[in-house]
């Protein structure tokens, strides 16, 4: 049985890869909670509950993102004006 922070973090990653989105679809996670076993390891956690950590993961990773891009536009503009001296 897993963890239910190893089921947030895989529903988190694989919504992100096949959509690319940040805002979770309600459709999408209860189909994730029922094929992936979610309801099985864990019948007493609530769709809703588990949809919210999901959203909190994404909104994490999604921050995570950004803030990555933002630092590697910072470096490669400040090697760029470097470059330009």
């Amino acid at each position: 049985m897993r963890k239910l922070s190893e089921y947030v973090e895989m529903a988190a990653t694989e919504y992100l890869q096949e959509t690319g989105k940040a805002e979770l679809d309600a459709h999408w996670i209860a189909e994730f909670f029922q094929d992936n076993g979610v309801q099985d390891d864990y019948p007493r956690q609530d769709l809703i509950a588990f949809f919210a950590l999901v959203q909190k993961a994404l909104t994490i990773k999604s921050e995570r993102a950004s803030k990555q891009t933002r630092l590697q536009l910072d470096k490669a503009t400040r090697l760029e004006k470097h470059k330009q001296k």
